[in-house]
């Protein structure tokens, strides 16, 4: 066998493993929420129930759709993480340019530490923000959750766009001012033009983090009124605190990733031309 047949074998087997790796958990969730509870109670085997009362059908995703608390988390996911989403991605796209575009004093250092901030541990911000948010009376809020999403997502979006101002030719902006565009004119009309790209990634990571986020829901909230989806499936409760309806729970889960899959789908080039722009210079 030939050693190019043999690493085109090995790049095949090692895309069959991975794609089994992250798919699994996705596969165990769907297969859940058709059963029905006394199925998981037994350990129904199979992907689906065979006959008898183990297969439920559509019914656990219309008891998730039913439930008042989930459709009120819903509206909570989509509004904030849509608020934060444009927010973050206006301000880094002004910031991103300013680094990418003007020579100032502390401009590693500012990028360092905006790159500090994207790696600083979630978890150790929850009790400072907890009281902080109580104080200002911030708890329990959109704006709540916003401004925590936004501060963790904003050195990411920036250092992602600055990569891509940085790939504009300066000349092109200066060519539209000698036409008489003023500086703003020429960032709104060529510069952002050519970094959607770049902007278009930095909105669909920011849009995740949101969308996701469990920490933040669950600790900075203390009703429905905020509460996204991932911190109100945590508190879906059956028959008695004992029995959790796991199938409900995971009809609920396959419902909020939905949005994220055909987001991925449709927009899939974009976000890889996104976040591999930059890495080859022809």
């Amino acid at each position: 066998m030939r050693e190019v047949d043999k690493r085109k074998i090995g790049l095949v087997l090692g895309i069959v493993v991975i794609m089994v790796w992250c798919l699994l958990p996705v596969v165990w969730m769907v297969s859940l929420s058709f059963k029905s509870a006394d199925a998981v109670t037994v350990g129904s085997p199979g992907f689906l129930p065979s006959g008898g009362d183990g297969f439920a059908g559509f019914d656990n995703y219309v008891d998730a759709w039913n439930n008042t608390q989930f459709r009120r988390s819903i509206l909570n996911s989509v509004g904030i993480s849509l608020i934060a989403t444009t927010l973050s991605v206006v301000i880094a796209t002004l910031a991103a340019y300013a680094v990418a575009r003007l020579e100032f004093r502390g401009k590693r250092f500012v990028l360092t530490t905006a790159l500090a901030i994207a790696m600083f541990p979630v978890v150790s911000l929850v009790s400072p923000l907890f009281d902080l948010w109580r104080t200002l009376g911030l708890f329990d809020t959109w704006p709540g959750l916003i401004l925590p999403y936004m501060s963790f997502t904003l050195p990411l979006a920036i250092w992602t766009l600055s990569a891509f101002f940085r790939e504009i030719p300066w000349e092109m902006e200066q060519a539209a001012q000698v036409d008489g565009a003023t500086s703003w004119q020429a960032f709104r009309k060529v510069i952002v033009p050519l970094a959607a790209p770049g902007v278009f990634t930095a909105a669909i990571l920011t849009f995740f983090f949101a969308w996701n986020d469990f920490v933040f829901g669950f600790t900075l909230t203390s009703t429905e009124t905020a509460r996204p989806i991932p911190a109100a499936l945590s508190f879906f409760v059956g028959a008695d605190p004992f029995s959790r309806p796991a199938a409900t729970l995971a009809a609920a889960a396959v419902i909020a990733t939905i949005p994220i899959v055909l987001i991925v789908l449709i927009f899939q080039r974009k976000i890889v031309a996104g976040l591999t722009s930059g890495a080859v210079k022809g």
